[in-house]
């Protein structure tokens, strides 16, 4: 006979005073939305968030949209209509490096802010820190990042190798089964950010309806186009210190073109590390140059041979491979 399964307590209440009620307004008053919205400081999270990444218009209209129904609540709140706390589990789609990390940390400081979430920290996982090894580990080692969660957002990335129906003896469905239950019970103190591949988690939540259910936003975010990849470069080397030369701007701009679309091609991140090897190939330039003489332009600049001179596209990296047919490309 199989022992029932302990009860789990999770996010112990915090131990300090509630903030005084703020008097009902009557019906004929009014407000001022954007000095509510001022005053929480919205504006200037979403305007870090725009500052941050390039593009995504849908993804960040509907963290706008998500942010103005916390901000009308609190203003009807004022009036003495309360409502229940919505649902603010989310689901992130989309490929490697179009900037789901970044989002999910700019809505945990949002929630915060707006008095969704009392402390609005991220705590990201995978998993291998959710799901054991053995019988009885897969319960404490969730339960654990649950409460370290508590009051903030949890990010779990590739949310659906939590569910393995190929294994017998897998114990991810356990951890689903006490996100279940967190995520219903305690949504007024954590929110729940489920990310991956779009055709994944549809064959994910397919085989689990009961966590479909409990996601109120589906949020998808696109790939970059080659222009938007080209800013996000230009925005990282500057953020270095760099600084991109017409010439490495314009060999920058043909590696996109061609990289764009290609399999491993990771966005941003594959952008990141395209920098990174311009910034190693510069170096090695200028060390190796006849005269070692150098000044702060020469060592702030990135030059068109230090993206690709004389180079197959992407040879130091294994898995940014060229395709058929990609020659080299001169700065």
């Amino acid at each position: 006979m199989t022992a029932a399964r302990p009860r789990l307590a999770f996010g112990a209440p915090v131990d300090r005073p509630a903030p005084p009620e703020p008097e009902t307004l009557p019906p004929d008053a009014v407000i001022d939305l954007a000095g509510i919205r001022a005053e929480a400081g919205v504006d200037e999270v979403l305007a870090t968030l725009d500052r941050e990444l390039v593009g995504l218009a849908p993804v960040k209209r509907r963290i706008a949209e998500i942010a103005a129904l916390l901000l009308v609540d609190r203003a009807r709140a004022r009036f003495g209509i309360r409502t229940a706390p919505p649902t603010l589990h989310m689901c992130f789609t989309g490929s490697p490096g179009t900037g789901k990390t970044t989002v999910a940390v700019r809505m945990a400081e949002l929630l915060h802010k707006l008095g969704h979430l009392r402390v609005g920290h991220l705590v990201a996982v995978t998993r291998d820190d959710l799901v054991g090894q053995y019988v009885g580990h897969t319960a404490p080692k969730t339960k654990e990042v649950v409460n370290r969660a508590m009051g903030g957002v949890l990010f779990i990335d590739e949310a659906y190798y939590l569910h393995k129906p190929e294994n017998e003896r897998d114990y991810g469905g356990e951890s689903i089964e006490i996100l279940l239950q967190v995520m219903e019970n305690h949504r007024d103190d954590l929110v729940v950010i489920l990310a991956g591949y779009a055709d994944r988690m549809r064959t994910f939540f397919a085989a689990n309806p009961g966590m479909q259910s409990r996601v109120a936003h589906h949020i998808e975010f696109p790939d970059f186009t080659a222009e938007e990849l080209e800013r996000i470069g230009v925005q990282m080397t500057e953020s270095l210190g760099y600084r991109f030369s017409p010439a490495a701007r314009r060999a920058l701009r043909a590696y996109l073109d061609r990289r764009v679309g290609q399999p491993w091609f990771a966005n941003a991140r594959s952008v990141r590390n395209a920098v990174e090897r311009a910034r190693l190939r510069q170096a090695l330039r200028l060390v190796q140059q006849p005269d070692p003489v150098v000044g702060l332009d020469a060592l702030t600049t990135i030059e068109g041979e230090d993206i690709l001179a004389s180079r197959v596209f992407g040879d130091d990296d294994p898995t940014e491979a060229p395709r058929p047919g990609a020659g080299t490309l001169a700065g």
